[in-house]
Parts: structure tokens; sequence; C-alpha cells
């Protein structure tokens, strides 16, 4: 059975999580506490020298990167897609999805924050960088997804709800201001009525805790 390394509370980690169980692919989980560097351990560096998570263990050798460990498991697993059968909504998907993992996530995580304290940037000044880029990436975010069906690009989960749920779930850590974001409160709330969903929330991992925002 392939291991899941990750953190409860890693957005990219919760996105591995959300299309394995929409894949209805099992797995056994590892966790590591990113809070107290456990990243850096020499048994994770040997799977991912970039020392982070998730890391998806196969019996072909590990996968790193979530976007890349989506795309394989999407090839592994066609049923059901996360894409689309027409090749420009497929792009748009992932367009869509990509803002969210390459535009917002890679500012808002966990080691770009200890480097801002490390700077001497105070609690207040971290929230309104967090603010500023996810209310930017989630507003273009907004605009490139269907106005049609329950979710991102209609009646079944895409790749770029994928994507969505979890940065929700981080802005609302950091009391972002969501009243603009209509639309992506009601995709929100169907998707979190979803079992796979509902299994992969932060709160729902053997690793969770309670915590302090950071």
């Amino acid at each position: 059975m392939m291991i899941l390394h990750g953190y409860w509370r890693s957005s990219a980690s919760y996105r591995v999580r959300i299309a394995l169980a929409l894949k209805g692919v099992a797995y056994k989980s590892r966790t590591w506490d990113l809070r107290h560097n456990a990243q850096y351990s020499p048994d994770l560096v040997a799977l991912n020298p970039m020392s982070s998570v998730p890391v998806l263990q196969t019996d072909q050798g590990p996968l790193t990167q979530s976007m890349a460990i989506i795309e394989w498991l999407e090839a592994e697993v066609p049923e059901p897609s996360l894409l689309s059968d027409d090749p420009l909504i497929s792009a748009r998907i992932r367009a869509a999805a990509q803002v969210i993992a390459s535009d917002v996530h890679p500012l808002n995580n966990l080691a770009v924050l200890k480097k801002l304290r490390g700077m001497g940037h105070d609690e207040s000044q971290l929230s309104d960088w967090m603010h500023h880029w996810m209310q930017r990436g989630l507003a273009a975010f907004q605009t490139m997804i269907s106005d049609k069906g329950d979710f991102c690009f209609g009646d079944s989960p895409s790749l770029a709800d994928v994507c969505l749920i979890p940065q929700l779930y981080n802005a609302r850590r950091w009391e972002m201001d969501f009243s603009s974001l209509e639309p992506l409160v009601a995709v929100e709330a169907r998707c979190l009525t979803h079992p796979a969903f509902i299994g992969a929330l932060p709160e729902n991992q053997i690793d969770a805790i309670e915590e302090i925002p950071t």
C-alpha cells in the first residue's frame, strides 16, 4: 500500500489527500511535524531533497510535489477524472489550479513565514502579507471558473476544486475577508458535503492538534 508523507495542516498535503479520496485510492499516512522541523529529518530528505511534504511513496519509488503527484494519479486512476474530455477545458482547469498552487501558496507557506519573521516582520505585517496574496489570487481564480454546475468546472469536482478548498481553509485560519468571494464560498460549501473532502479535512487527520495560527 502507498504511503502519504504529510502534515495535517499542509495545504499541499491536503490537496493530495482530496485527490486520493476522490480516486478511491487506499494509502497509509506518515506524519511529519513541520512546526518542529521534522521535514529536515534524513529519512524525509532521502525521499524528497527539498525537505518538504507531501511525498507519495509508491512501489516504484517516491513521488514529490503535490501537482505532479495528482497528475500521476490522474494517469494511473483515470476515473473519476479531475480534468475534462475537452482539452481546452482541461487547460482552463489546470490554469485555475496553478493560480493557487504556483502563484498563491508558495508565498503563503510556513517556510516563507519563518523567513519573514526572521527578517523582523511582526504578526500584523505577516497578516497583511498573507491577505494580500490570497485576496489577489482568489479574486483571479474566481473569474476563471465556470458559472455552471455545483463545482468549479461543472457538476463534479476537478483539479481546481482540489486546489481551492485547502487554500480557502488557510484563508479562514488567517481571518481573511470573504465578502467579495461569494461564488467560491458557495463552491466550498458544496465540496464540504462530499465524503472525499470531509475525510481529507485537516482536523480529521491523525496528527491534528490545536495550534495558534502561524
